[in-house]
């Protein structure tokens, strides 16, 4: 298990950290096409940093496949709304390869406060 602590940290730094243990790119045996099964943890959700103004200007967009079914959210919307934990797991959920093995990878990924 890979523990990662959030204290102090800006969103990026703590998202990609998180993405490279999920990939196991740390370990010797490292393979793109195999999800290992290891957990990741990050702790002290709460007290992430965000700098400049992306609480009000960073949006989360997603679309329903409707006409007029774009969804358009704020950092502090997201936030208010789910907590700083679904922000972290969006963060790490881009930066992870789009493919079969993504689902698997962010099930192994553990937010706690």
């Amino acid at each position: 298990m890979t523990t990662i602590d959030a204290q102090g940290q800006t969103l990026g730094r703590v998202a990609s950290a998180a993405a490279k243990a999920l990939l196991n790119k740390h370990s010797a045996d490292f393979a793109k096409n195999i999800a290992v099964e290891e957990e990741v943890k990050i702790i002290n959700a709460e007290s992430i940093k965000i700098t400049g103004n992306k609480e009000k200007d960073k949006e989360y967009i997603r679309y329903s496949g409707y006409p007029g079914g774009q969804k358009i959210e704020t950092y502090d919307m997201l936030s208010a709304r789910r907590g700083k934990k679904e922000v972290i797991r969006r963060a790490v959920l881009g930066m992870l390869p789009k493919n079969r093995l993504q689902s698997r990878r962010i099930k192994n990924l553990v937010i706690e406060n």
